[in-house]
């Protein structure tokens, strides 16, 4: 059976509230996620949380009661408490009926199957946790690997990021390097890294890309640094129709992603 926490100072409480903060995550090996849908999505993806606080609306719902259960089966700590304290967990006024704690899965690059996918993204020192998760979700959306994050980066982990997946955070792999290690390991297999750029008249709509494509999106105000575009294999631009210049880093990735496997559906 669940137990039950009213208290603030409960010891679980202050645990999850920790793990909005990045040394905490990274100290636990642990990452939250917030609301039925994500966890469902979590669930089955085969992840079950290690920890799930819930409020008794959120555990009448008939899936959320069958994760609860299962999470308990599986050792998992289910624990019912007040609205109020699931607010102060998710840092949210409006919390979701359920927050779940997580394991974080191995970043290394040597997680990485590039032939388990055609599709990879490639991001270099991106700051937005938010274009993160949004990434990660186009590449659930589009049958990708997964995303590699090159130098430092914002934390795929944030409650931020992980709420921007939509459950992609489950689904897709996650791995994390700096980039001279990214190429090197890029290089001792097969891939075609593909880089956006303003430094290019290369449309994106007339370049043949070949499986693995590893698309590299740069930095939200710089974009890649010249040494990173001359590493491509491809250069392409997005053309821009009115006064800006360029998309969104996510909102790139995105086109780009669409492209990508349009152009395989058509050949």
């Amino acid at each position: 059976m669940p137990r039950e926490i009213t208290a603030y100072s409960n010891t679980t409480v202050k645990r999850l509230r920790s793990l909005r903060d990045k040394k905490a995550r990274k100290e636990e090996g642990l990452f939250l996620a917030e609301g039925l849908r994500i966890i469902a999505e979590a669930r089955d993806s085969g992840r079950l949380p290690e920890i799930i606080m819930f409020s008794p609306e959120g555990a009448r719902h008939p899936l959320a009661f069958e994760i609860i259960a299962a999470t308990e089966a599986a050792g998992g700590d289910a624990v019912q408490t007040t609205p109020d304290i699931l607010s102060k967990t998710s840092g949210k006024d409006n919390p979701q009926m359920l927050v779940a704690a997580y394991k974080q899965p191995a970043t290394d690059l040597s997680s990485i199957d590039r032939t388990r996918a055609p599709l990879w993204f490639v991001a270099q020192s991106l700051r937005d946790p938010g274009n993160i998760g949004t990434i990660l979700r186009t590449g659930d959306a589009v049958g990708a690997g997964g995303l590699i994050l090159v130098d430092d980066s914002a934390d795929p982990y944030s409650v931020e990021a992980a709420r921007a997946s939509m459950g992609a955070i489950f689904t897709q792999q996650v791995a994390k390097a700096p980039w001279s290690d990214f190429l090197a390991w890029l290089r001792s297999g097969e891939g075609q890294l593909v880089g956006t750029s303003l430094n290019t008249d290369q449309d994106y709509l007339s370049v043949t890309y070949l499986p693995p494509t590893f698309l590299l999106i740069g930095n939200e105000q710089q974009g890649l640094p010249q040494s990173y575009e001359e590493a491509c294999d491809v250069l392409v631009k997005i053309p821009m129709a009115g006064r800006a210049d360029s998309l969104n880093a996510a909102i790139a990735a995105a086109v780009m992603a669409f492209q990508v496997t349009a152009s395989w559906r058509a050949s």
